[in-house]
């Protein structure tokens, strides 16, 4: 029998756990146990089942004295009873003393030692073992030898919840437990549950520190400018972080402290779904690395060949990868406090242009705002591109007040005279629905992007946009100018004007929540009710 610490319990397994392999083991017991298959050029490819997202509405939070008054309860932080945890955490600890296998990786979630959380991961996957040890920061020797674990994920796909019994959902549920430090997940073989749930320990962590933690991509330019791009999943942070041309700290997740800009993780979680090796080579070319794991990507059985434009497992097809794998990946995870900041957006109704500039107090408006599109498969039961408003670009993730955050940012952005651009990389010339729309074009917005980070952008002649109040450049050297105007990219002009009246409505519709907590100048920044065209 082997004993596990679980916080202040203790688990006997009659399992052999197998205590921090590194890839090569993890990757072949994975295929031993047939849990996934190895392609021609090296990567792991396995299938997550019906969960190919996250199941956003099977997560809690237990609402207890250390959360009642800290959480922000609503639809994303939904809360379970203490008696409701205790009853799941004694099944999930005796379903997990059942079982014939089982892996524990000790792992830090953050890269700066002073703003870090030691995390035991225990899972019974070979894959998601090295799927969590890849995204996650992996100790040195001397280090492990030192761990001792603050908090305690267990991820068993093979437990199965009871509504009645545990207060949930479904079958499926991802807990969390602050006190007890303690986040269970079981009836989903989805991995980006682990690393969003040692996202959501940071989130209510770092803030009391002062730290602003970050739903962000982040990188470095030759001059030691550092840029973080804010948005939710399928709006370019991994594809835009990723420039042969700076130094990446990272894709994802990050915490921006007095003194740097710092990962939470050790690795990237990219989508894989029709990448273009002309478009995103470095992303591209981790797909035929032996270390990478393919979620829900397209394999021949026969010759191992991946076609990853195949959707017919998922739209949400993921590849997990180490950091270094990007060649110009910083070794220290690490970079200066930002000089820019980037928010993207990817607009499903075609109305933002596809870059504006921003004022501190617009900045902050549109960070609350959070407004972006859902992208197919990201989330269960989200099959195409729909209009959403998700605070501070990561809702879900975020289980305090988004004033926390939003006041953090404001006070970041003013002390360090911070630059701040809306990026849209979703539909120019009509909404998604429409046929024909396209995707705004990649080369398009890395020119605008490399215009606003290296300085020359803030020489380009302006017009102040009549619905949102920004700034659009006029003309940018490199970038047809017909993408510069939306209304003009729309056959018929009338059209877009009413919707874009709509979506000025649902801006403002959406931050009535938030007005009581900001002050006049973020009120102000507000786009405008009526529409001139």
């Amino acid at each position: 029998m082997t004993k596990i610490a679980i916080g202040t319990d203790t688990v006997e397994t009659k399992a052999d756990v197998a205590e921090n392999w590194g890839t090569a083991r993890l990757v072949e017991d994975a295929l031993c146990h047939g849990e996934g298959l190895l392609a021609k050029d090296g990567p792991l490819v396995v299938e997550t089942g019906k969960h190919t997202g996250r199941s956003a509405k099977d997560k809690f939070i237990v609402q207890d004295d250390e959360t009642r008054d800290t959480i922000w309860w609503g639809k994303t932080n939904v809360a379970m009873t203490p008696d409701h945890f205790a009853a799941l955490k004694a099944d999930f600890l005796a379903h997990l003393a059942g079982r014939e296998r089982l892996y524990r990786q000790q792992l830090f979630g953050g890269s700066q030692p002073e703003h870090r959380v030691q995390v035991q991961v225990v899972t019974e996957l070979a894959w998601h073992s090295q799927f969590i040890r890849t995204l996650l920061v992996r100790p040195t020797d001397a280090e492990l030898a030192a761990f001792a674990a603050e908090y305690t994920i267990i991820d068993l796909p093979s437990f199965r919840a009871d509504p009645a019994k545990h207060g949930t959902r479904s079958e499926t549920v991802v807990a969390v437990n602050f006190a007890e430090k303690l986040v269970l997940i079981g009836g989903t073989a989805y991995a980006g549950e682990m690393k969003k749930s040692v996202f959501g320990i940071l989130n209510y962590l770092l803030p009391v520190d002062g730290v602003m933690p970050m739903h962000c991509s982040a990188n470095i330019g030759p001059q030691g400018d550092t840029a973080v791009f804010f948005g939710l999943s399928g709006t370019g942070k991994t594809t835009l972080s990723a420039d042969a041309s700076r130094t990446l700290i990272g894709d994802d997740e990050h915490g921006w402290s007095d003194t740097a800009v710092f990962n939470f993780e050790g690795g990237c979680y990219a989508k894989m779904i029709r990448l273009s090796e002309e478009a995103e080579p470095e992303i591209y070319a981790t797909t035929r690395r032996f270390g990478t794991v393919l979620e829900n990507v397209v394999i021949d059985p026969a010759t191992r060949t991946l076609d990853l434009d195949d959707n017919s497992l998922a739209e949400n097809t993921r590849g997990a990868y180490p950091i270094d794998f990007i060649p110009n990946a910083s070794e220290a995870n690490m970079g200066p406090v930002p000089r820019t900041v980037i928010m993207l957006t990817a607009d499903a109704f075609g109305v933002l242009p596809p870059i504006a500039k921003l004022t501190p107090d617009q900045a902050m408006y549109h960070f609350l705002s959070g407004y972006t599109a859902k992208v197919a498969g990201t989330e269960i039961g989200v099959t195409e591109p729909e209009a959403t408003f998700s605070t501070c670009f990561g809702a879900p993730f975020m289980p305090r007040h988004p004033s926390v955050y939003g006041n953090l940012l404001k006070e970041r952005i003013a002390k360090g005279g911070v630059q701040c651009w809306l990026v849209n990389t979703g539909w120019t010339g009509g909404m998604a629905t429409m046929d024909g729309i396209k995707r705004m074009p990649i080369k398009a917005t890395r020119a605008l992007l490399n215009a606003a980070l290296d300085g020359s952008l803030n020489d380009a002649e302006f017009r102040k946009d009549p619905n949102f109040g920004f700034l659009v450049p006029v003309a940018v050297p490199g970038v047809d100018t017909a993408l510069l105007d939306p209304r003009a990219a729309w056959t018929d002009a009338a059209a877009y004007d009413r919707t874009a009246e709509a979506l000025v409505q649902q801006f403002i519709d959406n931050f009535a929540q938030f007005a009581d907590h900001v002050d006049e100048g973020v009120r102000q920044a507000a786009p405008q009710a009526s529409v001139a065209a």
